[in-house]
């Protein structure tokens, strides 16, 4: 349900909109370089964003018949950060993957279902993937995943509408070759629930 913003004096506040989002967060990543940090001060702020009526123009939700779809709404002018809508028909899913850079995530609209996952290895070198967790999340409902913690998981649209979610990435995914947030897909590998073997560790590369 979107909330209304208003000052004291009775006077509405300015509507806050994608730049002004933005504008905010540069303030943010100007004060500090610790990603725990700026990812907390973003989620603080987001549903305030996903509050917003109106917030994406008609050629940012549009979806894609074979996938979910990508739309990159801003870069920070520092290039600290990029603003993402994903957009997903029903039953569409991404990939097993992880990140590159911190991320921070507000549903702005549809049901979402995360799956988190850990990577496990055995003695003999054979890795796997053991679920830890799913969870749904609807209108207002954030998350975040900051690297090199573990940080592997899908997502899918779980209802049967079209979901849409904003997406802050600590990275210019304007100077990513693929536009992506994505590190590494993990779908190559087996998924079972078995906690034998060790959690692998592993950091994700500067873009």
């Amino acid at each position: 349900m979107s909330r209304s913003l208003s000052s004291h004096a009775g006077v509405p506040l300015s509507r806050y909109d994608i730049p002004a989002f933005v504008a905010d967060i540069e303030q943010v990543v100007a004060a500090t370089t610790d990603p725990h940090h700026i990812a907390a001060a973003v989620e603080h702020r987001l549903p305030r964003l996903l509050a917003t009526p109106n917030l994406l123009a008609a050629e940012q939700r549009e979806p894609c018949a074979e996938h979910y779809r990508s739309h990159i709404l801003a870069v920070a002018p520092s290039g600290a950060f990029s603003v993402v809508a994903l957009v997903w028909l029903p039953g569409q899913v991404t990939p097993i993957h992880d990140h590159i850079c911190w991320c921070v995530v507000g549903v702005l609209e549809g049901r979402e279902c995360e799956t988190r996952y850990h990577l496990r290895q055995n003695a003999a070198g054979e890795r796997w993937l053991q679920p830890a967790g799913t969870e749904t999340m609807t209108h207002n409902h954030t998350c975040v995943l900051v690297p090199p913690d573990e940080n592997i998981h899908c997502v899918r649209n779980a209802g049967a509408t079209l979901a849409i979610s904003l997406h802050v990435y600590g990275a210019d995914l304007d100077r990513v070759a693929t536009h992506s947030s994505i590190n590494e897909c993990f779908d190559n590998l087996p998924v079972r629930d078995d906690s034998n073997g060790i959690v692998v560790p592993w950091r994700c590369p500067t873009p």
